[in-house]
């Protein structure tokens, strides 16, 4: 008897180890085939997820291809932008110097940075580390980023013009998403350690946790292979596009990296600032990201479509949410061609990343399908939710180029010559533009930016359609030229209605 009952004892200690070791595989089968089956139907080329669950690593791989262009298949290795999730970085960097009594959040800028000016000498000297973070500026979601994408200006050029932004809150009033303050934010970091944003993120996070596969900026992608392929919709096909430089906007987004990598920075962030027994940053640091700082309102929208969610907000580095009864921590990253989301539920000690390689929203109904799974409760086909969405936005979208079209006035001409449109507009924010005449068609050139060339063709009075074509993500626009007393051209408005980028902020006045 005694002899059976240590057999039956060892029998049970094996199946608990067995346990141990897979003890998600049925949630992990279930998202598996989730996961591919909506990458097929939103026409993602590739995406690649991870997620940690109790300090184990439960799931990392990779679906679908590098490239549409050819065979690669994309897994937990292949390296993607993470865009925004970026900022967590930047944040938690500042938390280490915090930590050394180096900083506080509550230092204002100018002690670190003094030439920092913005809209309004109170603001300028009374902006803090904290307000950097949290986006509570003043200024509007991604107002000033035309500044830095596509352009040859630094960061510190990118910051000195940032002055000249206007409002659109008070200050402290509302939040404001802002890549220029993270930046701006980013640029303390040498200013106390005499190491750049790029060396001191390398040292503190990259070698520390055996980051072997991340890096901040595109022109070392050279030096690896398994690289995921940036890709967007182009006239009803998916097409591959080039990487874009982000070095100047780098502690807001400039990060490089692959699942395996983002996971041990998620098991970092669920240790609360502790990596394999090594203490990174503190936990006060860590719930101090954590904490709301700044509101985001929850629309009847969220309310009616997101169980249970009543509160949003933003700490620092990490949008702050509840989901069936959990607060959840997490961030998206938009770069063009590639979408990112790291998300966190601190109570189920659970973590996961999802990487895509196309501009595309997949990765939400894919979020809110794998918190449904480990949190349970009701769930519901978010891809088809959300895809029904879009389709809806897409009927929308066309009516509005339908009603675009119907507010032309067919049989106008332009009311100069067009070399009487040509010259160089310019105005403080921005820089300039170039009109010229070629071929006997009008040509802009945004002088920061080479790549921000677009043929003027000729819509009604002074309005002219403009494409940019070396960024297909963006759809036509419209740059109308308005003249003076005289009759001559005085200055020139672009605008290319879009989510991310406003035209309609840079002032072109012909010099």
């Amino acid at each position: 008897m005694p002899g059976t009952l240590i057999i039956l004892m060892i029998l049970c200690f094996a199946i608990n180890l067995n346990a141990q070791k897979n003890p998600y595989k049925k949630q992990v089968k279930e998202l598996n085939k989730y996961y591919e089956e909506a990458r097929y139907n939103w026409e993602v080329p590739g995406l690649a997820i991870g997620i940690i669950k109790d300090g184990q690593v439960i799931l990392a791989e990779g679906y679908g291809h590098l490239d549409v262009r050819k065979d690669g298949p994309v897994n937990s290795k292949t390296m993607f932008p993470i865009a925004s999730n970026t900022k967590a970085f930047t944040a938690a960097a500042l938390a280490i110097l915090v930590d050394e009594g180096k900083i506080s959040w509550q230092d204002k800028v100018t002690d670190h940075i003094p030439w920092f000016r913005l809209y309004d000498p109170y603001v300028s000297e009374n902006m803090t580390i904290r307000d950097l973070l949290c986006h509570r500026s003043g200024l509007a979601t991604f107002s000033g980023d035309l500044l830095w994408y596509g352009t040859d200006y630094d960061r510190e050029e990118i910051i000195r013009r940032a002055r000249y932004l206007e409002p659109v809150y008070g200050f402290r009033e509302q939040f404001g998403y802002s890549n220029i303050m993270y930046l701006t934010a980013g640029e303390i970091i040498p200013t106390v350690t005499g190491n750049s944003w790029d060396e001191y993120i390398e040292k503190q996070f990259f070698n520390k946790l055996d980051m072997e596969r991340t890096i901040t900026t595109t022109t070392d992608l050279e030096k690896f292979s398994n690289v995921a392929t940036p890709h967007t919709d182009f006239e009803g096909e998916v097409i591959a596009i080039e990487y874009l430089n982000w070095d100047n906007i780098a502690p807001a987004g400039a990060i490089i990296s692959c699942v395996d990598d983002v996971l041990k920075w998620l098991d970092l962030q669920l240790n609360h600032g502790i990596y394999h027994g090594d203490t990174i940053f503190t936990a006060r640091r860590s719930k101090e990201m954590w904490s709301q700082n700044t509101v985001l309102g929850v629309s009847s929208f969220v309310e009616e479509n997101y169980p249970g969610m009543f509160f949003r907000s933003y700490g620092l580095g990490w949008a702050l949410s509840n989901y069936k009864g959990r607060k959840v921590v997490a961030h998206s990253g938009g770069y063009d061609g590639m979408i990112s989301y790291t998300c966190m539920v601190p109570e189920e000690n659970l973590g996961f990343v999802i990487l895509t390689n196309k501009n595309s929203s997949l990765y939400n109904p894919l979020a809110y399908k794998t918190l449904d799974v480990f949190l349970e409760g009701e769930e519901k086909d978010w891809s088809e939710f959300i895809l029904g969405l879009i389709e809806d936005g897409k009927e929308r979208q066309e009516d509005a180029e339908e009603e675009r079209e119907e507010r032309r006035i067919e049989r106008t001409s332009p009311s100069l010559d067009l070399e009487n449109y040509t010259g160089t507009y310019g105005g403080e924010l921005y820089g300039d533009a170039i009109v010229e005449l070629k071929n006997n068609e009008l040509v802009v050139q945004l002088a920061p930016a080479k790549k921000f060339k677009g043929t003027l063709k000729h819509w009604h009075y002074d309005t002219f359609e403009i494409i940019f074509e070396a960024f297909p993500s963006l759809p036509p626009g419209f740059c109308t030229f308005i003249l003076d007393a005289y009759g001559r051209a005085a200055e020139m408005k672009i605008d290319v209605p879009n989510p991310d980028f406003d035209f309609t902020e840079l002032e072109f006045l012909k010099k």
